[in-house]
């Protein structure tokens, strides 16, 4: 069993004002086959939390910890933390012009493995993936998110994570920009690499869609930075219902 434990998680960026906190005190535990989904209004630290658990070095820890396995993910580099078994799916990927799907989905597995995956049975692995996500083939050698509409940048995110099958998977806003036929292929992929592997999941998102097909085992509401309320998928539900008035007019 993995597990990802984040305490007391206190983190800044460098804005023209000067720093500006972001996380204020994060507690988090995230267990293999867990599925915990992180929610709450624009500006709240959502996508702060995956991006300083991924190493992006804008974002500084100014306190607290994160373990993954007992081991410091804060000492990691980033590469380091994803060999680690640490995967992030963008809620912005970017694109890399000059680089095929291909070559990029073979170099990670090579990086993240150690050794090259041997060609035939890798090739079959693709295909099986890009099929499971409705890709057409002439997929893997387009240029990585270049000229991808935002569905087809969600499910390459997907396949990556098929391919790679890590052992905790960050999916910041992985529902933006989808249709509803887009939104439950991309939400059958993660179930369905959950299920080959027991990976542990956090999900970032604004809306309770997703929800319904990625069924939550805790739900954590972010406000200002910090977790302002806990517990399951129940919790989801009322949001849907309620919104995040009641706590955002309690911060006031």
């Amino acid at each position: 069993m993995s597990t990802l434990e984040i305490k007391d998680l206190q983190v800044s960026i460098e804005t023209e004002q000067g720093s500006k906190p972001i996380l204020k005190g994060v507690d988090l535990t995230i267990s293999s086959g867990e599925i915990h989904a992180v929610m709450g209004p624009n500006g709240s630290g959502k996508s702060t939390l995956a991006y300083t658990i991924a190493g992006h070095p804008r974002y500084r820890v100014d306190g607290g910890s994160i373990t993954f396995d007992g081991q410091d993910v804060l000492a990691m580099s980033v590469d380091e933390r994803a060999r680690a078994g640490v995967f992030l799916a963008m809620q912005y990927p970017v694109e890399i012009p000059g680089v095929t799907v291909s070559n990029f989905l073979r170099t990670a597995k090579t990086a993240i493995d150690g050794e090259a995956p041997q060609l035939r049975p890798w090739i079959a692995s693709v295909r099986e993936a890009m099929g499971e996500l409705r890709m057409d083939s002439s997929f893997s050698e387009r240029n990585v998110n270049e000229g991808f509409s935002g569905g087809e940048k969600k499910r390459h995110e997907i396949l990556q994570l098929e391919l790679l099958q890590p052992r905790l998977a960050v999916l910041d806003e992985t529902d933006s920009g989808l249709d509803v036929d887009a939104l439950r292929i991309v939400s059958e992929g993660v179930n369905r690499v959950k299920g080959k592997t027991d990976m542990g999941v956090l999900l970032i998102t604004h809306y309770t869609r997703i929800l319904r097909y990625i069924q939550p085992d805790f739900v954590h509401v972010f406000v200002d930075g910090k977790v302002a309320e806990q517990g399951g998928k129940e919790l989801a539900e009322r949001l849907e219902d309620e919104g995040y008035d009641r706590y955002l007019k309690a911060g006031v």
